[in-house]
């Protein structure tokens, strides 16, 4: 697809090292790309954040642009990926894991129970790291934070159905993880990990 002349000369000049150049595509395209990420990651300071990386990245590669091709596409690219690996940070972050079981140590204040939970934990962590990383991203999404499938799709950019059978594929490899293993606890975990 061509490009009209301006925005050719411009990425030219870019690809030269010129500032101008450069100030130009950062003022053309910023406000968009930020509401892109706003979109995928719901925080305004990260979406920022992505998009001065995202520009940033053009700028160190900026001798690999084409300057025959818009340079829009190339940016939203270079954006998703980005805020796609910043979500998948927060997933997999270890306060989401905390939370997690800080909320089910209030429901519980037995001590022996507290034993349990702490066992069960470590063994649930054990058993997600054999599911393949998107699973675990969904299963964590579900179940760390309590996001709904609508609020995991809109956040990965995938459709409900998508997230569901991945969930349910997860659950299902879970489930027989532990049914394996005669996990004592799997009645608690069946009403409490693998409730949908």
């Amino acid at each position: 697809m061509a490009i009209g002349s301006t925005e050719r000369d411009i990425i030219i000049a870019l690809k030269a090292g010129d500032e101008f150049a450069f100030r130009q595509i950062f003022e053309l395209n910023f406000k968009r790309l930020a509401s892109f990420c706003f979109r995928l990651l719901k925080n305004k300071e990260q979406a920022e954040e992505v998009v001065n990386d995202t520009l940033l990245s053009v700028w160190v590669n900026r001798d690999r642009l084409n300057e025959d091709l818009p340079i829009a596409p190339y940016l939203y690219t270079i954006s998703r990926r980005l805020a796609l690996n910043v979500l998948q940070k927060i997933a997999v972050s270890q306060k989401a894991i905390d939370q997690l079981w800080l909320n089910m140590e209030k429901v519980s204040n037995d001590t022996e129970e507290a034993v349990l939970l702490v066992d069960l934990q470590r063994f649930t962590e054990a058993a997600l790291i054999h599911l393949p990383p998107q699973q675990q991203l969904i299963f964590r999404m579900s179940r760390y934070e309590g996001l709904n499938y609508d609020e995991i799709a809109a956040k990965l950019n995938l459709s409900r159905n998508t997230v569901k059978n991945h969930l349910v594929a997860a659950l299902k490899t879970l489930k027989t993880h532990f049914n394996q293993s005669d996990v004592a606890y799997f009645l608690l975990l069946t009403a409490g990990l693998f409730k949908r």
